[in-house]
């Protein structure tokens, strides 16, 4: 059960918006005049969200500390060493050499701060939301808060953890009153790691206050480092908006991977279907199926929706119950399609060489976190298979078998496996070696063709 602290003057200071005012705000906001007074940011967690943000803010010339209580991670930062996809080694050392940025481990480090993010991970823990890097992210905080100061959570989470958790605990820590004496808001991130159109500047951002004056001090912070900014009338919105992007790609992403699994045994191009309802130009969205989902989002924040109407309606959120049963048994079926390809050749999967081709769970990506690559390679181990994979992305083993012997991708690598498996897409993957030199490959992302090939 997550504990809350509560105070007994945190429920009297928050003014209410107008319905007016609430729907005036929902819409986009071009930044076409930066704010341009600079401030001093604290980001809070320098993982895939934490990163790139506090690298922008230092680049239109905030002065910004990024804290994590990770040691290893602030001495790579230190070093220039960027581990993150969307931010280069490059860019991190001017913003050090500039002495905008300063990584740090120390809580002191934080004091001072005119805004400060919070963008901690929220893991499940056997299907519960765990916030406890939130809590303890707010009480480091809550020591260093002063008067006129704003707090901005970005870690994906329930509705309500901004007004109920958040603010209660940096009430108690600093003696002071949200929406009085400092401000408090919701921004969820919408990091698409590897996406080289959209990312954090370009991508318009939510923003949401818990009354008007900290509404518009999170919107003047984030309006100095994105293009666009949406204002939503209260955090639980903002809140709601980002679990319901990635319920909306969970469940429909759920929807195509069983009708793969179908099409495939009433023996129709699952794939051709696809293309033919993508030539509709109105009333269709096109999702494709795939190995399996993974990163933070999707195998993860649906269930914190899950959880929250469980926990305060007592029901059951269908939808996502069902999409989670389906995304997460692909890589089952994809090591089923494996087995019954190699029965076909007279193979058995118990000691056969299988190479993997992507670790990452998407394409140009790194982040092997809840990667279906990794339910894959545990399927094959489990049966006897020699896994090899190839991903020139993960450089980390953190996430991966260590049984998994870590290959690149040459010609001697695809000949001597029984059977390749594509598992994440990345664009320097050679394709046309894999085709040439496969004797069978299992594509999951539809991008091969010949006559060895088979799709899911």
């Amino acid at each position: 059960m997550i504990k809350r602290a509560k105070t007994a003057r945190s429920r009297a200071v928050r003014p209410p918006q107008t319905k007016k005012t609430a729907r005036s705000r929902q819409k986009s906001h071009p930044e076409k005049q930066k704010e341009s007074t600079p401030m001093r940011v604290v980001i809070a967690g320098q993982g895939y969200v934490g990163l790139p943000l506090a690298v922008r803010a230092a680049q239109v010339g905030h002065t910004v500390v990024g804290f994590d209580v990770d040691d290893d991670r602030i001495k790579r930062l230190a070093a220039g060493e960027s581990y993150v996809d969307d931010v280069s080694s490059a860019d991190l050392q001017a913003v050090l050499a500039a002495g905008t940025f300063s990584p740090s481990s120390d809580p002191r480090s934080c004091g001072g701060f005119d805004i400060a993010v919070i963008a901690v991970p929220t893991p499940l823990r056997e299907g519960t939301p765990d916030l406890r890097y939130i809590e303890d992210c707010a009480r480091t905080l809550a020591r260093y808060l002063r008067p006129g100061a704003t707090v901005a959570l970005e870690s994906t989470t329930y509705p309500g953890t901004t007004t109920e958790l958040v603010a209660p605990l940096l009430e108690e820590g600093s003696g002071l009153i949200a929406g009085v004496d400092f401000h408090l808001g919701y921004s969820p991130e919408r990091i698409d790691p590897g996406n080289r159109e959209w990312n954090l500047a370009t991508t318009p951002k939510v923003v949401s206050g818990i009354n008007p004056a900290s509404l518009e001090r999170v919107r003047a912070f984030y309006a100095s480092v994105v293009e666009h900014t949406v204002p939503v009338s209260d955090p639980k919105v903002a809140e709601l908006a980002k679990l319901l992007e990635n319920t909306f790609r969970h469940v429909n992403i759920a929807l195509v991977n069983e009708l793969a699994v179908y099409a495939h045994e009433l023996g129709i191009d699952v794939w051709e279907a696809i293309d033919a309802a993508s030539s509709k130009p109105f009333g269709y969205m096109r999702f494709v199926p795939g190995p399996g989902v993974g990163g933070h989002c999707l195998p993860i924040d649906p269930s914190y929706l899950s959880w929250r109407v469980q926990r305060t309606l007592g029901q059951s959120f269908r939808f996502v119950e069902l999409a989670n049963d389906i995304n997460n048994h692909m890589p089952d079926y994809v090591a089923r399609r494996l087995v019954a390809a190699l029965n076909t050749r007279r193979k058995a999967v118990n000691g056969s060489t299988i190479l993997l081709l992507g670790l990452a769970y998407k394409k140009n990506s790194g982040d092997a976190r809840e990667s279906p690559a990794r339910r894959v390679a545990a399927l094959l181990l489990e049966m006897g298979a020699e896994v090899r994979a190839a991903d020139p992305h993960v450089v980390e083993d953190a996430h991966v078998d260590s049984r998994v012997a870590r290959v690149s991708l040459t010609p001697e690598q695809v000949a001597a496996a029984d059977a390749v498996v594509l598992l994440a897409d990345h664009d320097d993957f050679d394709l046309d070696l894999v085709v040439q030199h496969a004797t069978y490959v299992l594509d999951t992302r539809h991008r091969l063709t010949g006559p060895t090939v088979e799709s899911i």
